[in-house]
């Protein structure tokens, strides 16, 4: 049972799969190849193989320099970054039955600019004396 990687980075020599895709550092298919064939390709071009998929039949590594590394997880960091948050944002607004009609409408806009930026919204409204 190959171990998964979790992260993006560097193989070296560690490579539980017998037979892999590769791709040279220019994005160009290699083919299928053994294991040995991978790592001496990587030793003569004084290059590191990276697993891209994993999933894949058979799994697909590309060679790369260390400097096309770095750029590669600079890049996934910056993406990472601007994704949006996986935890679920939830707002709650709490108003009097009595509330005068422009406070509504008020907070009804409110309620809509949340729905919108797909925040799940709670409302409670409570009973005037």
């Amino acid at each position: 049972e190959p171990k998964t990687k979790a992260a993006f980075g560097s193989v070296g020599r560690r490579i539980p799969y017998r037979i892999l895709h590769v791709i040279n550092q220019d994005g160009e298919s290699l083919g299928n190849m053994h294991r040995a064939e991978a790592l001496k390709l990587m030793d003569q071009h004084d290059l590191k193989l990276v697993l891209l998929r994993e999933n894949a039949e058979p799994p697909v590594y590309r060679l790369m320099t260390g400097q096309q590394i770095h750029e590669e997880q600079l890049r996934r960091a910056e993406k990472k970054k601007a994704s949006p948050k996986t935890g679920m944002v939830q707002k709650e607004l709490s108003f009097s039955s009595a509330i005068a009609k422009n406070d509504l409408e008020t907070k009804t806009k409110q309620i809509v600019q949340w729905i919108e930026k797909k925040y799940h919204v709670k409302v409670t409204i409570r009973q005037a004396k």
